[in-house]
């Protein structure tokens, strides 16, 4: 069963950071301590990140409390027992059905073992999980960090950190992927705590409680 960093671990991980980079020591500075943001995993944990992908967080909400009510439980073999059609009437586009069954047909094959990914490194099982139709690597790598509790996996793709990091290293114009990722190489082996420092400074920038 995944576990989430302690408290003392992220704190010796943000010590780290911040003496060995100082773009991170600004954030480490002026940011309280975190809590990791286990969510369950498994297939549910997976199709959960696929329903709530580019929607708000309260559509996402009300879409995942009408899948959960219209499958009854939401295991492989209760979505595949459901044609895309009835999928759609829970509030699933198209696009996020087929890929709910991809991953179900996934599990039932057993391409994919979701529940014993802890016994592969993070690039394996980032590669077990892109290889199934509809999991990008932005889904992989946030799947490892928020329900495998993995501390060393960086979403680079991702939007919010990408301005977090022009904040951090006083850049004109965001990092695009590629660029974020070799950026985040120096903060091996505490990514995953850096991206969660970036993201918490991200927040506390749009939210007006520090500058960026």
């Amino acid at each position: 069963m995944p576990t989430a960093p302690t408290p003392e671990t992220l704190h010796a991980a943000r010590e780290a950071l911040a003496a060995a980079d100082p773009a991170l020591a600004r954030a480490h500075s002026v940011l309280p301590p975190f809590e990791w943001r286990l969510r369950p995993g498994g297939f549910e944990g997976l199709f959960r990140m696929i329903v709530e992908q580019q929607v708000s967080v309260a559509a996402a909400a009300s879409i995942w409390r009408r899948v959960c009510e219209g499958l009854g439980e939401v295991t492989p073999e209760r979505l595949l027992a459901h044609e895309p059609e009835t999928l759609r009437t829970f509030g699933l586009s198209g696009q996020k059905a087929r890929y709910g069954r991809e991953i179900a047909l996934a599990h039932v094959d057993g391409r994919i073992d979701l529940n014993g990914l802890n016994a592969l490194s993070d690039d394996e099982a980032a590669l077990a999980l892109t290889a199934i139709k509809g999991v990008g690597r932005w889904t992989a790598e946030t799947y490892l960090m928020f329900c495998e509790g993995r501390t060393d996996v960086f979403p680079g793709g991702d939007v919010a950190l990408q301005e977090a990091m022009r904040w951090a290293d006083d850049l004109e114009v965001r990092p695009n992927e590629k660029a974020a990722y070799l950026r985040a190489e120096a903060w091996r082996p505490h990514r995953g705590v850096a991206a969660h420092l970036l993201w918490a400074w991200y927040g506390a920038v749009k939210r007006g409680e520090v500058a960026a």
